[in-house]
């Protein structure tokens, strides 16, 4: 009979790597913002996603309200760290495509793919994960979302939130911001100002969601930052479950995740959501790793709305 391998305090940095099987690199080419951040960072990333005025105002809005919080961050459960320098950071980082982006999957790098598949995170058409719908988001931006076609004959949207931006304006403005406003802590005020890809789910009113949703984020771009935005929102007498996976490649220096997260329950609605958060850790020494500071929150808007929650936290620093 095997025996279980514990981890302690006291576990050599080899063997603690060697633990972490998730933290190979991915060799590609990357679009990377220089680093640091500014108002024009801001109106970069922006741009890059080609978004409404609306939402550069609110980015602009929260960027400013961060800068005035004199980069006094919050003191959760006693924590104590090494000054995280928000000035030697890449925002935004994404694989190189051509101008327009992938069309399809085809299109896309199959260096991205064969990592994904690696991960156990099958986006080929053929492998596809069974009864799961993926959202797959590398450093700043979606690479692929599956099911998407069956999930539309049933009127629920899953998708980026750059194409929900782009595709369901009005949902995301009304939204956004309402369970996690801009002004609610010091990493929800750096999200609001610089997130790019996160996941967008909208169930109508009356419809179960047939199949699970899943979004798997993975940083990869070398001392970057990764801020997605994951809104979820479910009307009057619908349900969805969702899931989310989380790893990193292990890299000397640090890198940090500060995403938000905001679930809207309607009258009679229900959401089931889980995260299985596994960054690299660093190693024994104190190199690298991945600093962990999100915000998400659900709102049970309605009548007899329901939400559920499964946390689990493995890694980061």
């Amino acid at each position: 009979m095997s025996t279980q391998k514990i981890i302690s305090r006291n576990t050599s940095s080899e063997e603690l790597t060697s633990d972490y099987k998730w933290g190979f690199t991915i060799d590609i080419e990357e679009d990377a913002a220089p680093k640091g951040l500014n108002e024009d960072i801001v109106r970069l990333i922006s741009a890059k996603k080609e978004e409404p005025e609306w939402l550069l105002e609110w980015r602009l809005k929260a960027f400013r309200h961060w800068m005035r919080l004199n980069f006094e961050e919050p003191a959760w459960a006693n924590l104590h760290h090494p000054t995280i320098d928000f000035q030697n950071i890449h925002y935004y980082a994404a694989p190189k495509v051509k101008e327009d982006g992938p069309k399809s999957l085809d299109e896309v790098d199959p260096e991205l793919i064969e990592a994904f598949n690696k991960l156990g995170i099958p986006l080929d058409e053929q492998k596809k994960m069974t009864g799961v719908a993926v959202d797959a988001v590398l450093d700043s931006v979606s690479v692929a979302t599956t099911y998407q076609d069956m999930l539309e004959k049933s009127g629920i949207i899953f998708c980026s939130m750059s194409e929900a931006v782009k595709n369901h304006p009005d949902l995301v403005r009304k939204y956004l911001g309402s369970v996690v406003p801009y002004t609610d802590n010091f990493y929800a005020s750096l999200n609001s100002a610089v997130f790019s890809d996160g996941s967008f789910a909208y169930i109508p009113k009356g419809v179960r969601c047939p199949i699970e949703l899943m979004t798997y984020f993975r940083i990869n771009a070398e001392e970057s930052g990764q801020f997605e935005r994951t809104l979820i929102v479910a009307e009057d007498s619908s349900y969805v479950s969702y899931l989310e996976g989380c790893t990193a490649p292990m890299r000397k220096s640090t890198q940090l995740h500060a995403a938000v997260v905001e679930l809207v329950a309607l009258d009679d609605a229900e959401i089931k959501y889980s995260t299985l958060q596994n960054w690299f850790p660093g190693d024994k020494e104190g190199n690298g790793g991945v600093y962990n500071f999100v915000t998400k929150r659900g709102k049970a808007a309605g009548r007899n709305s329901k939400i559920s929650w499964t946390q689990v936290e493995t890694g980061s620093a």
